[in-house]
């Protein structure tokens, strides 16, 4: 892993100021120009780097300038990175440590590392460079940015996801946010060691999990939905047909019967668009065990929740949402986005019917990640949605370096799908909700 340190970072911000970025772009120019496109492509990395080298020292000869050696050798490899990578990305892209790289613009490039947010010493050296770079993205994937589709989601070879906007959407842009794709995926004992989740709550949602729970997990932005998304399907037993649905596909599943669907936008006629509903509708199509849909934020959630309802049961998702309440709220408000004219009450008796449990998970003002409530639904009591926490987080204060001390407890109340999950052979311990002390009875509704 190369990794960003205090020693290169300087050395890198060096790589880009304005007057090497322009030595970067006329040997890339030069090279582009002067050497055949079918022969770069046919070439090892070391034999293209010797080419960039020649042109890098004719361009440096004509502008007077001599470079210490170790710096001649990251500029040819910065100029190897624009012909055969993702140009200044590339450094950020290596480095493991980074989870998040947002460019604001061509002189502006942030990062976020272990949940905080920092410059990057990478500029671009202007925006057709960054668009430049985009489009060696979107292009092997049949996207198109420009006046006409001024947004593209995309995603990079390793899986990382990719947002792009440009003006006149975008003010100073183009921008670009790209959510790091890990190449090992987070295990559950990783979210305990972060504190994500206790022992209790993984051994808990894992039972949930083979017992087939119809589980939400909802969040922010950022808030790690997907990675608990993806540890909880971890806990899908072997030998059971998954089909994921995806914008852009970010799952790792590990089983072996795993088929991935992903969504397609509209091609240059405007024609021939899939959308995360017709994924759900064709999924049902597909004799699936378990539907596991990235996100829903549209119509396809009455399709999931019919799904959920009517045989289907482990399906697992995620959900933009402030917390367990608003989840609820929100899938009312989905559903009617796919034009039903259901009358309220009947779409909130689907909901309670389908989802069995809610994860919510936010991002902590320390940059961590914390499941702060895991709440059953239970059932309908008139027009509301009646939910119970099986599961918070406590706040203890801030330690000396400004983390947050918090505790993961249990409200020592068994759920209600006790009995559904002993149907599919799932035993609760019973010792699983114990607390040292007893807990005020926290009822909660939904618009109540």
């Amino acid at each position: 892993m190369v990794q960003l340190t205090d020693q290169n970072i300087q050395t890198i911000a060096m790589l880009y100021s304005p007057e090497m970025l322009e030595i970067q772009s006329e040997t890339h120019h030069r090279l582009l120009r002067e050497t055949d496109y079918n022969t770069l492509e046919s070439t090892s990395r070391e034999q293209l780097a010797q080419i960039i080298r020649r042109f890098a020292d004719q361009v440096l000869k004509e502008h007077d300038m001599t470079l210490p050696v170790r710096t001649l050798e990251q500029l040819i490899e910065a100029v190897v990175n624009e012909v055969r990578g993702f140009g200044p990305l590339e450094v950020l892209l290596a480095d493991d440590s980074i989870s998040e790289i947002m460019v604001n613009g061509p002189h502006q490039v942030k990062i976020e590392r272990d949940g905080k947010l920092q410059d990057a010493p990478i500029r671009f050296a202007d925006a057709e460079h960054i668009m430049r770079i985009v489009e060696k993205i979107i292009a092997p994937l049949g996207r198109r940015l420009d006046e006409a589709v001024p947004m593209v989601d995309a995603r990079l070879p390793d899986g990382s996801r990719v947002n792009a906007i440009i003006p006149p959407l975008a003010v100073n842009g183009p921008y670009v946010t790209i959510r790091k794709f890990a190449a090992d995926p987070l295990r559950d004992e990783d979210l305990i060691r972060f504190g994500t989740m206790s022992e209790q709550m993984r051994d808990f949602l894992k039972l949930c999990v083979e017992g087939k729970l119809n589980i939400i997990v909802s969040g922010g932005t950022g808030s790690g939905k997907t990675t608990t998304l993806n540890v909880l399907s971890s806990f899908i037993p072997a030998g059971e047909r998954v089909i994921t649905i995806e914008d852009a596909a970010e799952l790792q599943l590990q089983q072996d019967h795993v088929l991935s669907l992903e969504s397609r936008p509209p091609n240059l006629e405007g024609t021939g668009e899939i959308t995360i509903r017709d994924l759900v509708k064709n999924a049902l199509r597909m004799r699936p065990d378990r539907i596991i849909v990235g996100e829903v934020r549209g119509g396809e959630a009455l399709d999931m929740l019919q799904a959920m309802n009517t045989g289907h049961e482990g399906s697992l998702s995620t959900a933009h949402t402030n917390g367990p309440r608003d989840c609820l709220a929100r899938l009312e408000t989905m559903v009617l986005m796919a034009g039903t004219e259901l009358p309220s009450h009947a779409i909130r008796q689907q909901i309670a019917s389908a989802v069995d449990l809610i994860v919510h998970q936010d991002r902590m003002r320390d940059g961590s990640r914390k499941i702060t409530y895991i709440t059953e639904v239970q059932r309908m009591e008139g027009e509301e949605i009646i939910t119970q926490d099986l599961f918070t987080l406590k706040h203890h204060g801030v330690d000396d370096d400004g983390r947050l001390i918090v505790e993961h407890r249990p409200m020592g109340i068994q759920p209600l799908f006790v009995d559904k999950l002993a149907a599919e052979g799932v035993q609760l311990p019973p010792d699983m909700f114990l607390v040292e002390e007893t807990p005020v009875r926290q009822r909660r509704s939904f618009f109540g």
